[in-house]
């Protein structure tokens, strides 16, 4: 990996954030012998800090079979907590869970974990590590991009210090609020929720066998999932807006005095372990993925409800498609910034993405809401999934993305 200091540098591609699917992206190209820039506005030693607070990702199995033909994922091994099962079910604030409930249990994958969960802290280290054996991968921390120009053959990015970089490519991996998509001129639908995810770990007492609960309560979800160790999880916990921001305004007591209703007594005592966070939760997903000479992914083409921790699982998703696109048509000599090039991309990605945002949302609006005759007709159905094997296996190989053709070949573990 390479730092530059120059005014102008020519690259194949320039990938615009660094949080995580940016690096993942690079790495895949940079692999495949591509000239990659990747641009951060935040400096390399203010991502991965040293401490635990808390947030973590749910990583599909898929994802991990990426992660492992990118080279990240031996430096997350050690710290990721295989997910063995998920138990689902819906109830009300202090009369417990329905009487119907979902467990999906790995054994019957016979593919080993649906997932895992690894802190935030550690991702990011790993992705780092695996850019600094790279050459073919500069990044640039710090600095924020202020214009991007298109033209026939190439397309150019400004950094706030005045720098311009230019390449055949420029991809937004830039969040929700993309700068890569507004000065492209891609527009956005979707709605706010009216919830926010309080965020946080907790320390229990009883160890998690490696089980994560979804708890569909009348405001929001809550979600409690295995961190490594057995006796930490991360809880992401939505609630109305008004609601979270006069339980975030509480001290810790106050706060774990209105978690533990939610929560139960099943994990035995609880107790605050991390920083507390929280997030608005709202759905925007940009009406193209791509224009001339631009490409988006994750956050930047797709916000999602947090609902079944998919976030990063469909941006991974994103990565495997679009690296596999770029370098299928670079190995034929073909312009990788061409619109026909980029087609394929948002061919292969936007229907599948659309169909897991729209899923999502309407999960969270089925079950965040105390209407009995709704209420009746989600314990059958959870009844009747709990109840059908087949259809079970169905949903956790969905959720692990190891279901469904035409699977990219990063998400099959191997390098594009």
């Amino acid at each position: 990996m390479r730092h530059i200091g120059g005014m102008n540098t020519d690259f194949d591609i320039i990938i615009v954030g660094g949080g995580l699917n940016g690096p993942a992206l690079a790495l895949a190209l940079g692999q495949a012998g591509m000239n990659v820039a990747v641009v951060d506005a935040r400096a390399a030693d203010m991502r991965g800090a040293a401490g635990f607070d808390g947030r973590a990702y749910a990583i599909a199995a898929a994802s991990q079979r990426l992660l492992s033909a990118i080279g990240v994922w031996p430096a997350l091994a050690d710290h990721a907590q295989p997910m063995l099962q998920i138990k689902t079910t819906d109830g009300v604030v202090g009369r417990g869970p329905a009487p119907f409930f979902m467990t999906f249990d790995h054994a019957e994958l016979g593919a080993g974990p649906m997932g895992y969960m690894v802190e935030d802290r550690h991702v990011y280290a790993g992705f780092l590590a695996a850019m600094q054996g790279q050459e073919k991968i500069t990044l640039i921390s710090g600095q924020s991009v202020v214009a991007q120009d298109v033209k026939a053959g190439n397309a150019s990015v400004t950094l706030a210090d005045g720098r311009v970089l230019t390449a055949r490519l420029i991809v937004g991996a830039d969040g929700r609020t993309s700068g890569v998509a507004s000065r492209a001129g891609i527009s956005r639908w979707g709605w706010e929720y009216g919830q926010t995810a309080l965020v946080t770990a907790i320390h229990h007492e009883k160890p998690h066998g490696g089980t994560a609960h979804q708890y569909f309560l009348p405001s929001g979800p809550l979600a409690i999932l295995p961190l490594h160790g057995g006796h930490h999880s991360s809880i992401v916990w939505s609630e109305k807006t008004a609601l979270a921001a006069q339980i975030q305004a509480l001290d810790d007591a106050g706060y774990l005095a209105a978690l533990r209703p939610r929560f139960g007594d099943f994990l035995g005592e609880i107790s605050l372990a991390g920083a507390r966070f929280t997030y608005p939760l709202n759905l925007t997903v940009a009406k193209e993925f791509t224009a001339p000479r631009i490409a988006l992914i994750g956050d930047a083409a797709h916000g999602v409800h947090p609902i079944a921790g998919q976030g990063l699982n469909l941006g991974l998703r994103d990565v495997a498609a679009l690296a596999e696109v770029l370098t299928d048509a670079a190995r034929l000599g073909l312009d990788i910034g061409a619109q026909d090039t980029l087609a394929r991309y948002q061919e292969w990605r936007r229907f599948d993405t659309t169909l897991m945002a729209l899923g999502m949302d309407g999960v969270n609006k089925l079950f965040s809401n105390d209407n009995p005759v709704l209420r009746g007709l989600r314990d059958i159905g959870m009844g009747a999934v709990a109840a059908m094997p087949a259809l079970r296996r169905a949903f956790m190989g969905k959720a692990a993305g190891v279901a469904g053709e035409g699977m990219p070949r990063l998400l099959r573990g191997e390098r594009v």
